[in-house]
């Protein structure tokens, strides 16, 4: 390598590692707790406690209005850029003993013993629950998927970072949702309702993937949090009818379940970028490949133009 390139590479990673120090300084650190009481909010376009009141119902939920990094938003490939080399998503999830609840306004499993963890930019992320959106949340290039499933994960200081893997209707029924649906069917129409369902392997659920989107976001319920990194599996999955209209009826919600798509700021430039890697198991690699190229791709510009977005491989 040249001393130029070597001069170059060094500012390069000078300048990763700077971006790391003000995207942590500029966002708060985000728990992965949505409000579960679904008696406190509404996806309820007009309704009182529906999602254009959400930021005015409760004092710590004011991000819901106010906030300048809010989720779900549309991945537009018109403002695409390709980035290559960016490292892996690196995982160790495993079995873990679990119980399903029905929220009201969702279906969630939530992981009782160690699930495993996400490791991004060198820090772990506990997976403590998954559930599912119909339709999905985030849209691609305006289009909207059929479901929308969230892996939730969080740091041991609280932060938050979601894995979001969107699904259309297809001939092929989901292996993971098959295995709980005979426990989706006990929980179905009763609120709060919990059932023990065993050990539940959340390697199911992930799947395979080689291409996702990552930007710095919020929850996407009460209180709307903001600092939470967004995954987004590029390739989209089949769930079948009948697994939907499952999820559907046991909310009590058999047509659809109105769900909230909060639009990006006006005044808030955002750069995100997509990944082109593996899912894979967690390593002891060190290397600037794997540890820098996340930050890389979760850059917050706020000034007032329309969002742009990137896209990477490794």
């Amino acid at each position: 390598m040249s001393p130029a390139r070597r001069h170059h590479l060094h500012l390069g990673v000078a300048a990763l590692l700077a971006a790391a120090v003000l995207l942590s300084a500029a966002v708060p650190a985000a728990r992965a707790q949505e409000t579960e009481h679904e008696e406190e909010f509404s996806y309820i376009p007009g309704d009182e406690h529906g999602p254009e009141h959400w930021g005015r119902i409760k004092e710590e939920w004011a991000a819901c209005g106010t906030g300048r990094l809010q989720s779900p938003i549309d991945l537009s490939h018109e403002r695409v850029s390709l980035v290559r080399s960016l490292g892996y998503l690196h995982h160790s999830y495993r079995p873990a003993e679990a119980s399903i609840v029905n929220r009201g306004h969702d279906i969630m499993v939530r992981f009782e013993g160690d699930a495993g963890s996400l490791v991004i930019n060198g820090t772990a992320y506990y997976l403590k629950q998954l559930h599912w959106h119909s339709p999905a949340e985030h849209t691609v290039d305006g289009r909207r998927y059929d479901m929308e499933l969230h892996l939730v994960h969080e740091s041991a200081d609280k932060k938050a970072a979601v894995i979001a893997i969107l699904y259309e209707v297809g001939r092929h029924e989901d292996a993971f949702l098959r295995h709980l649906e005979p426990f989706i069917r006990r929980i179905a129409d009763v609120r709060d309702r919990e059932e023990r369902v065993g050990v539940v392997d959340p390697r199911r659920a992930r799947g395979t993937a080689s291409v996702y989107y990552r930007y710095m976001g919020s929850l996407t319920a009460p209180p709307c949090t903001e600092g939470v990194i967004w995954t987004i599996v590029k390739r989209v999955r089949s769930v079948s009818k009948y697994q939907l209209e499952l999820l559907r009826e046991a909310v009590h919600d058999p047509d659809e379940i109105l769900c909230v798509f909060l639009p990006a700021s006006p005044f808030l430039k955002r750069t995100w970028r997509t990944m082109r890697g593996r899912f894979r198991r967690r390593t002891t690699d060190t290397s600037a490949s794997s540890v820098l190229s996340p930050i890389s791709i979760i850059r917050t510009h706020l000034k007032p133009h329309i969002s742009d977005l990137h896209m990477g491989s490794a």
